[in-house]
């Protein structure tokens, strides 16, 4: 399943949107919600600087850590005529 790759301990509230940034940082930025204005202003959390690999999905776990699983890239098949 998930490995976990950085140990943040990040304190998750909700009305945000947690992930790894493209810098390899740990992010949070304001959810957009129906009807209510909306500023775009992301984050830092925790520097973790990771090195992404391809093939992988990079995402903040329930625990509030860095954690990675590999991507399931199948999928249906095409019909052949």
């Amino acid at each position: 399943m998930a490995e976990v790759v950085c140990k943040c301990g990040v304190k998750r509230e909700p009305g945000y949107l947690y992930f790894v940034d493209k810098n390899g940082n740990c992010a949070r930025v304001n959810m957009k919600r129906p009807g209510k204005p909306y500023k775009k202003k992301v984050e830092m959390l925790h520097k973790c600087g990771i090195k992404r690999k391809e093939g992988y999905l990079y995402f903040v776990d329930k625990k509030g850590n860095v954690a990675m699983a590999k991507m399931n890239r199948g999928g249906r098949k095409k019909k052949r005529r």
